[in-house]
């Protein structure tokens, strides 16, 4: 299944980047596929850069384009059954800034004896 999801992930990450020319869709990345055991459903997971609004725009944008995406997937992958795409926002990436940010500023402030309570 690990290879099927990334396989998925770089088909939809082409896909996203040169095939989308919706004006509502920001700057996407695929951060992460998750397909079912039956290849039923495929949850996407994808990181937008900009604030709350940008990020609803461009999930709206690729909750409409699941279609054109599937066939996308469809057409460039051998699989027995082609999954329904579903796309959801990973907070990873924006808990990570967050934890590097945290972590320079009590490297900043306080050294070594800094600590996070």
């Amino acid at each position: 299944m690990r290879r099927v999801d990334e396989a998925m992930r770089m088909v939809l990450g082409e896909a996203i980047a040169t095939d989308l020319q919706d004006p509502r869709l920001g700057f996407v990345t695929v951060t992460g596929v998750k397909t079912s055991p039956d290849l039923r459903h495929a949850r996407v997971y994808v990181s937008v850069l900009g604030d709350e609004s940008e990020r609803a725009s461009s999930l709206a944008c690729l909750q409409a384009a699941h279609g054109f995406l599937q066939a996308h997937v469809a057409q460039a992958l051998r699989l027995k059954r082609t999954p329904t795409l579903s796309f959801d926002y990973d907070e990873s990436v924006q808990r990570g800034m967050r934890i590097t940010r945290l972590l320079a500023e009590v490297s900043s402030a306080g050294g070594a004896d800094a600590r996070l309570d």
